[in-house]
């Protein structure tokens, strides 16, 4: 398996005018952070200078001209652009979401290209960012059709895991769209998830209810009974460890989610309102299901802190950290299931011996 130091963690560097940038460089600046992976960061040599003249730090890069060329254990930027684009901090700009793209295109092609092992973003505006390449609600979307597979949005943290049926949708169209066939495909995409990226072998999952009191028998809505629970008893059949619905105004407060391995939100809220309520600052956004790892910070532009040096580099950490981590997990699940005898051998070289001793009491 790749040695964690030689892992290239790929850096988008999200909206020039939001607080991406701070928290790359927080990360960063700690020496310790290098010696687990080679960060590679597209933007240019030019704008880190005049964002790090801006916040004050002195993080110390190398420019690169694509990232084959990355400076093992140094921090690399790929120079993207010659120009310097105006930032203007806090402040929702045409231009910022151009460079946010240019940086997250660039990313991605060298993701699939192999050229760095995992892409870390930071937060981008969803507004500004859109363009004739670019027609999604999200990262989620967009990597999914760059580099297919069954995304599923799933928040992990030390503690938590919550996936989610649907994400960014109008409430009112929720309902609409969560069918037997989009369970199933993201109950198994969590399944498979939670067994090669977090090497959990049987994995224990909770649904959480659609309407409020899983619709209390059908006085709130119909579709938990009609939806949920067969397809729930559906997978419980096929042999996975599936439970619910659960009713969501109590399930966080009642510590029940620590029962379980991961839980689906039925939506957005439902789902992230309790997660960063419970690991804000350390959570991370995780897309399951791609052929590539992909993590980010579980906060947005925060515009009302950019330039201010403020911002808590913590959720940032937590995703670089989370993609190695996974990164590597990811690999030793394929290599031992793409080879049963090594795996077999593994498996014997960790069983304990025998051994002869005894305590004295049974002598």
């Amino acid at each position: 398996m790749q040695d964690s130091v030689k892992i290239k963690v790929g850096i988008s560097v999200g909206d020039l005018n939001g607080i991406g940038c701070e928290v790359i460089l927080k990360t960063f600046e700690d020496p310790r952070t290098l010696e687990l992976c080679t960060p590679v960061l597209f933007a240019s040599s030019k704008t880190l200078a005049q964002q790090q003249q801006q916040l004050g730090t002195e993080l110390v890069y190398h420019g690169v001209a694509q990232a084959a060329d990355a400076i093992p254990g140094k921090f690399n930027v790929v120079n993207l652009w010659k120009e310097v684009p105006e930032m203007e901090f806090g402040k929702e700009t045409k231009i910022a979401g151009e460079y946010a793209l240019k940086s997250l295109e660039a990313a991605t092609s060298a993701l699939k290209a192999g050229e760095i092992d995992v892409l870390v973003t930071a937060p981008i505006n969803k507004s500004n960012i859109q363009s004739d390449t670019f027609k999604f609600p999200g990262h989620t979307d967009y990597l999914a059709k760059e580099l297919g597979g069954e995304s599923l949005m799933f928040m992990v943290s030390n503690s938590l895991r919550i996936g989610l049926l649907t994400d960014h949708m109008p409430v009112k169209d929720v309902s609409d769209h969560i069918t037997p066939e989009l369970i199933k495909t993201k109950v198994k995409t969590v399944i498979k998830s939670l067994q090669q990226d977090f090497g959990v072998r049987m994995p224990k999952i909770a649904l959480l209810g659609i309407n409020p009191h899983n619709g209390d028998q059908g006085l709130i809505g119909k579709e938990d009974d009609v939806v949920l629970k067969p397809t729930i008893e559906a997978l419980s059949n096929e042999g996975h460890l599936v439970f619910g619905p659960y009713a969501g105004d109590s399930f966080f407060g009642s510590k029940n989610y620590t029962q379980f391995d991961a839980i689906l939100a039925a939506y957005h809220d439902q789902g992230l309102i309790p997660f960063k309520t419970l690991s804000f600052g350390n959570g991370v956004n995780f897309t399951a299901g791609l052929s590539k790892v992909r993590t980010s910070p579980d906060h947005g532009t925060a515009y009302d802190i950019a330039g201010k040096g403020e911002a808590d580099p913590g959720s940032f950490s937590a995703a670089v950290f989370a993609a190695i981590a996974i990164f590597k997990q990811r690999t030793l699940y394929q290599e031992l299931t793409e080879n049963p005898l090594k795996k077999a051998k593994i498996v014997e070289k960790r069983t304990p011996k025998k051994s002869n001793y005894k305590p004295k009491s049974q002598e």
